[in-house]
């Protein structure tokens, strides 16, 4: 009788038998991959005693990749290598967030409502790119951005564990297969809900002060006023908690003279307030700038960047030095409204990315505005449960 080896183990068997012996091989990776969906299923339920396992593991097994046009080298490099370009001629200097793949909104698809959650697939390539802690737990340590129908069933989940519960009221605990607008407090929720440390920062006048929780005349835990002022695209962030002395960003800037990225201060008030934070924000680590190095690359990760009607994710920053002595600084955004194919085209030709990357404070003309960013690390035990309210730092436009 003839014997074949086996293609994975190399042990001879009959060839009648070779097949189902082959075979076998695949079993056991699928019950081991079963064993360990079954595991992670545990965990998140475990941690709310109102989530069904079953549900769990087989939103892990069943998910689906989201669909997006993936650049090689990603649109970041490409990004890097334009904004290199021009330091040949001016004296700017930039910061980036690493890599992040582009998630367009399609058409038939998600076009007019979807801007939230591919903003919230933009802030998760990157977190499955660049942390590994992040990686083993988002979407059940699948490795991959999940798309938008999967995303909902996940934000109901978070729900469901008791993550934002006016925000889940609002949407009476259903998202799944809807074309419903998600805002900044959606996105914290989601990535909280894995243990992720999403924190918002809330950007807006001194008059809306009043529909905030716990400001000045206010206290935790009473009865809770929505913003009536703006309308967001969802719950935007509707309660927000202000700490002491964060009423504004730091207000004091360094030379580049010290080799370091120092903390810049545009002209101050209004938008430049957020502009400012920002910077600091990408800055904060002390990043080491120098003539022949002034586009750096920062650990921190990209923004998620709500205003009324429509979210963006802020991937660097910009400073320009001009001959009078002031700064005139740039957020760098990636648009779910824009192509993929289009950004990476006008990024490899240096021809026409600025108009659709680069936004000057100029053009923050709207009253308020939100941010979600993600701090390192992941959250368990007693932090995990006050990572359920959602809360905000205030700060005045």
């Amino acid at each position: 009788m003839e014997s074949s080896a086996c293609p994975f183990c190399h042990l001879t068997f009959p060839s009648l038998e070779l097949q189902r012996h082959a075979n076998s091989h695949f079993e056991d990776e699928d019950e081991a991959e079963e064993a360990k969906d079954l595991k992670l299923a545990n965990q998140i339920a475990s941690s709310s005693g109102s989530v069904d396992v079953d549900s769990v593991s087989a939103l892990i097994a069943l998910q689906t990749r989201g669909n997006f046009y993936h650049v090689k080298d990603g649109l970041i490099s490409l990004l890097k290598n334009c904004l290199e370009l021009e330091t040949q001629h001016n004296s700017s200097v930039t910061i980036l967030s690493g890599y992040v793949d582009h998630f367009q909104s399609l058409p038939s698809v998600d076009v007019g409502w979807g801007c939230g959650w591919r903003n919230v697939q933009m802030l998760s390539s990157h977190l499955l790119a660049h942390r590994q802690e992040a990686r083993q737990v988002l979407f059940g340590g699948s490795g991959f951005v999940p798309d938008i129908a999967f995303l909902q069933r996940w934000l109901e989940i978070a729900w469901e564990r008791g993550f934002d519960p006016p925000g889940a009221q609002h949407f009476n605990c259903k998202i799944y297969g809807s074309n419903h607008k998600i805002g900044t407090t959606e996105c914290a929720s989601l990535f909280r809900s894995f243990g992720v440390r999403a924190r918002v920062v809330d950007f807006g006048p001194k008059e809306s002060q009043p529909f905030y929780l716990s400001v000045p005349g206010s206290t935790l835990g009473q009865t809770v006023m929505k913003r009536s002022i703006i309308r967001v695209s969802g719950p935007m962030d509707r309660y927000v908690h202000r700490q002491q002395g964060s009423k504004k960003p730091r207000d004091s800037w360094d030379s580049l003279s010290d080799g370091t990225s120092g903390n810049f201060k545009g002209k101050s008030g209004g938008p430049q307030i957020l502009v400012d934070w920002v910077w600091n924000y990408f800055s904060d680590k002390g990043l080491t700038i120098s003539d022949s190095n002034r586009v750096v690359v920062s650990d921190r990760a990209p923004l998620y960047f709500q205003h009324d009607g429509h979210s963006r994710t802020i991937v660097g920053i910009q400073v320009n030095h001009q001959q009078n002595g002031t700064h005139q600084f740039n957020l760098l955004i990636m648009d779910p409204s824009d192509g993929t194919i289009a950004l990476e085209r006008s990024l490899k030709k240096n021809v026409g990315w600025q108009k659709l990357i680069k936004r000057g404070v100029h053009t923050l003309k709207m009253p308020q505005y939100q941010l979600c960013y993600i701090d390192p690390g992941i959250a368990s035990g007693v932090e995990l449960q006050q990572l359920k309210t959602i809360n905000s730092i205030f700060i005045e436009l």
